[in-house]
C-alpha cells in the first residue's frame, strides 16, 4: 500500500552514538502542550515522560484543529534504559481518517504496521540502533529528543526514524543559553538550531529544553508551527536573555493598568540610607517587550545591566499591551506612551533606595520622541539621553527611510519615484484625515491609526523647546535607520535653547556602530542577522556612564 505523509514536514533528530545522555526526572507527571499554526491555538497535547527499570516511556493524547486536524487517542514510544528504542504505537486519526501505527525495533531492524482506513501495510527499515522514534502524528515524541540532545555539540550530524516512512539526518547548528521567567520560577533553558538535512530543500527549526531535558518549545518557522509547553506558551511568561542575580520584577502603576517591568540594580549599597541615581529606559515604536530584543540582541537587557554595574538603579518595562504590561496599544498615541514613562519615573520617585532628584530618561529609537515628550512635561526628571533618535518630524523620518531603502532595490527608477509619492499621498491622508478612501484597503488598516498619526505629525523642534534638562545624543555613524544627520539637528535644536538649557548639550557620535549599538561593516538592516557582534558597544555604554556621572552628581 502507499503509505500517506502527514501534510506537515515535521522535524526529527537524534544523537550520536556511543555519548551518554541526560535523563528527564522519574516522576511521570503529565505536562500539557499547546500548539500553534501562524501564531493561532488550534490544539493541545498532554504529554507523561516515565522512568521504570525497564527504561523509558512517552505517553500522551492530542487534539489538534484544522489545518491539521489530528487527534491521538493513545500514544506510546519506549527505550532502553540508554535511549535505544523499542516500540511505537499510535492510535488516531488524521483529517477523519483512522491511523494505527505499530513499530517493533530490533538491533537495527524497524519493523511496522500501519492501517489508514482501510488500508493495511507492513513495512521494514534499516535505522541506527540509537535512532530516535518520531512519528508525524504525536509532537510529545519530541521529548526523547530533548533529553538527547543534551550532549550534543555544533556540527553533530545525528540520526533519526520516522515510522514508517524514512531515516533522516539532522545536524546541530548552534547551541545557546537562555532564560524563560513564569508565574512560578525563572527556568534556564537551552536553544538548540537544527537544520533537517532533506536532499531538495534543507529547513531549519529549534528546540527549547530545560536544565532537566525535558521538552519546552519546538518551532517549525517553514511550516508555520510551534509547539510551546503550557507555562511557557502563558502571556504572563517571557524570556528573560539578560538577568541580574538581584533584579527585582516589578509592577509600575499607569493610567488604569499596570506596567510589567524589571528592575535592576547595583550589588551592594554603601549604607541602608543611601539613594542611587536612576534611569527609565524608554523603548522605540515596535511592540517590543522590556528587553527591547532585535537580531537576536537584548539591547535594553544589556544597557540595563551596564549601567546597574556603574551604580544605578535601572528600570526597563514592556510596552503596554504588549508581555506582560496591562492596557491596550490600538488607540493609544506617542503622548500616552510619555504618560507611561512618567509613570515609571514616578515609580522610582517612590522608593527608598532613589535619589528622586536625580532620575534620567534614555530614549531610544522612536522611544526618544517619547522620551522627550515625557521630559517636557515632567519636572521629576533630571537628564535626557537620546540615543539613534530622530531629529526631524515622523512624516520626514518616514519618507527618509523609505528612500534610503528603495536606493538598496535593483528596480526602476520611476518604480522607486511611484513608491516615495504613494507614502507621500497615505501620509497626507492619514494627517489630514482627507483622502483614506483613495488608499488600498489593506494599507488603510495599518496607517489610520491614532499611533501613526502621533507620530507623523511629532515635532521635535517643538518640543526641544520645552525642554530645560540636560540633554546627551549618542549616535552610530552606521545608522541605517535613523541617520546621523538626526543627531546633528538634535544638538542644534538643544542648544538653541534658552539660558543654561542650551549649555546643557553634549553630542557623542560613534564610528563603526548601527542602530542596534553594535560594531557592524555597513549598517543595513540587511546585516543584522549576520552580525557577529551581539553585545552593545562599550563606547556607547562608556558615553551614556560617563555622562550621567557628570550630569547628575551627589547633592
Amino acid at each position: 500500500m502507499r503509505i500517506a505523509h502527514c501534510t506537515v514536514a515535521l522535524v526529527v533528530f537524534a544523537l550520536l552514538t556511543g555519548v551518554g545522555h541526560a535523563q528527564p526526572p522519574a516522576p511521570a507527571q503529565p505536562v500539557d502542550f499547546t500548539v500553534f499554526f501562524k501564531g493561532v491555538a488550534i490544539g493541545v497535547e498532554q504529554v507523561t515522560v516515565a522512568r521504570t527499570p525497564l527504561g523509558f516511556t512517552i505517553r500522551g493524547t492530542e487534539r489538534i484543529g484544522p489545518p491539521l486536524s489530528m487527534t491521538v487517542r493513545k500514544a506510546e514510544i519506549t527505550y532502553s534504559p540508554e535511549w535505544y528504542p523499542l516500540e511505537c504505537v499510535i492510535e488516531g486519526s488524521l483529517r477523519d481518517q483512522q491511523i494505527m501505527l505499530h513499530t517493533t525495533v530490533t538491533g537495527t531492524t524497524a519493523t511496522s504496521g500501519i492501517t489508514q482506513g482501510t488500508a493495511v501495510g507492513h513495512k521494514a527499515d534499516e535505522i541506527a540502533p540509537d535512532a530516535v522514534l518520531l512519528p508525524n502524528l504525536f509532537f510529545g515524541a519530541y521529548e526523547a529528543l530533548a533529553a538527547r540532545l543534551a550532549t550534543a555539540k555544533p556540527g553533530d550530524e545525528l540520526k533519526a526514524y520516522v515510522p514508517p516512512q524514512a531515516q533522516v539526518a539532522i545536524r546541530v547548528k548552534s547551541i545557546a543559553d537562555d532564560r524563560v521567567r513564569t508565574q512560578a520560577a525563572l527556568l534556564q533553558i537551552r536553544r538548540f538550531t537544527l537544520e533537517f538535512a532533506n536532499p531538495n530543500r534543507p529547513a531549519d527549526f529549534e528546540l527549547w529544553a530545560d536544565s532537566g531535558g525535558r521538552l519546552l518549545r519546538l518551532s517549525v518557522p517553514a511550516q508555520a508551527l510551534d509547539v510551546v509547553r503550557s507555562d511557557i506558551a502563558s502571556v504572563s511568561s517571557r524570556r528573560e536573555p539578560v538577568s541580574r542575580p538581584n533584579d527585582e520584577q516589578v509592577q509600575i502603576p499607569a493610567n488604569g493598568f499596570s506596567l510589567a517591568g524589571t528592575l535592576s540594580q547595583p550589588t551592594t549599597r554603601p549604607s541602608p540610607s543611601f539613594r542611587f541615581p536612576a534611569l527609565v529606559l524608554v523603548g522605540g515604536s515596535d511592540p517590543t517587550d522590556r528587553d527591547e530584543s532585535v537580531a537576536g540582541i537584548p539591547i535594553f537587557g544589556q544597557v540595563a545591566s551596564a549601567l546597574a554595574d556603574s551604580g544605578y538603579v535601572v528600570v526597563r518595562y514592556d510596552k503596554r499591551g504588549v508581555g506582560q504590561s496591562g492596557g491596550r496599544s490600538e488607540a493609544t498615541t506617542l503622548a500616552d506612551y510619555a504618560e507611561d514613562a512618567v509613570a515609571a519615573v514616578k515609580f522610582l520617585n517612590r522608593r527608598k533606595d532613589v535619589d528622586p532628584r536625580r532620575i534620567a530618561l534614555l530614549g531610544y529609537g522612536d522611544g526618544g520622541a517619547v522620551a522627550a515628550l515625557a521630559a517636557s512635561r515632567e519636572g521629576d526628571i533630571s537628564a535626557l539621553v537620546l540615543v539613534a533618535a530622530p531629529g526631524v518630524s515622523g512624516a520626514a523620518l518616514a519618507l527618509e527611510q523609505q528612500r534610503h531603502l528603495l536606493a538598496l532595490m535593483n528596480i526602476p527608477d520611476a518604480e522607486k519615484q511611484a513608491k516615495i509619492e504613494l507614502q507621500e499621498k497615505i501620509q497626507q491622508a492619514v494627517i489630514s484625515g482627507n483622502g483614506l478612501d483613495a488608499i488600498p484597503a489593506d494599507v488603510r488598516r495599518q496607517t489610520d491609526t491614532p499611533w501613526f498619526r502621533s507620530y507623523l505629525t511629532f515635532d521635535p523642534a517643538k518640543v526641544m523647546k520645552k525642554i530645560d534638562q540636560p540633554v546627551l545624543i549618542v549616535q552610530g555613524e552606521l545608522d541605517a535607520q535613523v541617520a546621523p544627520t538626526n543627531a546633528d539637528k538634535l544638538e542644534t535644536m538643544a542648544k538653541a535653547r534658552k539660558g543654561r538649557a542650551g549649555q546643557a548639550v553634549k553630542l557623542v557620535k560613534l564610528a563603526g556602530i548601527n542602530h542596534l549599538l553594535v560594531p557592524a561593516k555597513t549598517g543595513d538592516v540587511d546585516e543584522y542577522d549576520r552580525l557577529p557582534d551581539k553585545t552593545v558597544s562599550r563606547t556607547v555604554l562608556s558615553a551614556i556612564e560617563t555622562w550621567l556621572k557628570d550630569t547628575m552628581r551627589a547633592r
